[in-house]
């Protein structure tokens, strides 16, 4: 698509997103993790006590949050901590909530892939996000539990079916990816990695990642064997973590970081800061073909304010688009195809 086209199609989508703008409450928001004694949720949980802007902070799982709620209780932040534990109060944790944030769900082990999550996975977003359209429809909505690529089509859904889907206000948490693209390419470089952008679009799973490197900020000047191996590295860096932690865990606290970030740019962003850009896993029309695409996002008080157009790429990283296109769009369907075709609930 060429560059006027796409920046017309960017603004035309994200104006009839139509959505009104969130409250913007004096004292903050509420933030309800769901998931929030798990190996992402708890850190997770203690960056949020710690983020300007939230008023309260719920955590919510199937398993026990009292102790965690306790523990971050002490610390001095404004944000006040409620423990939710048990399907029966998922409600109390939701109930008008401005932000929910999904970390919930099984972490990936060595040999294991985000696919071989979706079995898992993909019926705990279900619940979750049937929670979320009845008890706080108008709340944005960050999933992180993976398959991402599937779950959010998942999460749409839901939503679609309650009447509760806004396009502009689901997003899948790939924020990770440009961290990592960022650190990544700050070290070839041998600079900081916060003065390093690199913007990441398409999906959030091996192949469908597609850090642009040659639209990075500064430019990422490499010879080609290199340049191909530092994006095998960033497309492979969950995988990395999952080895080295050897059984023990997949990418937990980074994870837990990247949310945090795009955790808060929702936050600025919902309070009318209008110079928020983030890069997210989106219900989209910027590439044709693929109804769910990661891309930069400019965030406003109701949701996505405008989608960028997607950043110049150079041949191989037009033809890495292409090669992803298969991948994607299977993962896209095989979400739609669980909720219009859903398995018996245990």
């Amino acid at each position: 698509m060429r560059p006027a086209a796409a920046a017309a199609t960017a603004r035309a989508q994200a104006q009839e997103l139509g959505a009104q703008p969130t409250a913007a409450p004096s004292s903050g928001y509420a933030v309800a993790v769901l998931g929030a004694s798990g190996g992402i949720g708890q850190p997770l949980s203690l960056l949020l006590k710690l983020t300007p802007g939230v008023r309260e902070l719920r955590l919510y799982d199937v398993a026990p949050t009292a102790g965690v709620a306790a523990d971050l209780s002490h610390i001095a932040t404004p944000a006040r901590v409620s423990a939710h534990s048990g399907p029966d109060a998922l409600a109390d944790a939701l109930y008008g909530a401005d932000l929910v944030v999904i970390p919930a769900g099984v972490p990936r082990k060595p040999g294991m892939t985000r696919d071989d999550l979706f079995n898992i996975n993909a019926g705990i977003v279900r619940t979750l996000v049937e929670g979320v359209a009845r008890f706080c429809p108008r709340a944005w909505l960050a999933i992180i539990s993976n398959p991402v690529n599937s779950t959010v089509p998942i999460a749409a859904e839901v939503l679609k079916r309650a009447g509760a889907f806004n396009p502009g206000r689901l997003f899948g948490v790939t924020t990770l990816d440009v961290l990592r693209a960022n650190t990544f390419a700050a070290e070839v470089l041998g600079l900081d990695p916060e003065a390093v952008s690199v913007p990441v679009i398409g999906g959030h799973a091996g192949a469908t990642i597609l850090p642009v490197l040659s639209a990075a900020s500064p430019p990422v000047q490499l010879p080609d064997d290199r340049a191909r191996a530092l994006m095998a590295r960033i497309q492979d860096a969950g995988t990395e973590v999952v080895k080295a932690k050897a059984g023990a865990g997949s990418a937990t606290l980074s994870m837990a970081a990247a949310a945090a970030r795009f955790a808060a740019s929702c936050l600025r962003a919902m309070g009318g800061d209008s110079n928020v850009v983030e890069c997210a896993y989106v219900a989209s029309s910027l590439v044709s073909g693929l109804p769910y695409f990661a891309s930069p996002l400019r965030l406003g008080p109701a949701g996505i304010a405008e989608f960028l157009p997607l950043p110049p790429m150079n041949g191989v990283e037009r033809e890495n688009l292409e090669a992803m296109r298969g991948e994607l769009d299977a993962s896209i369907k095989k979400g739609v195809d669980f909720v219009a075709n859903p398995p018996a609930r245990k």
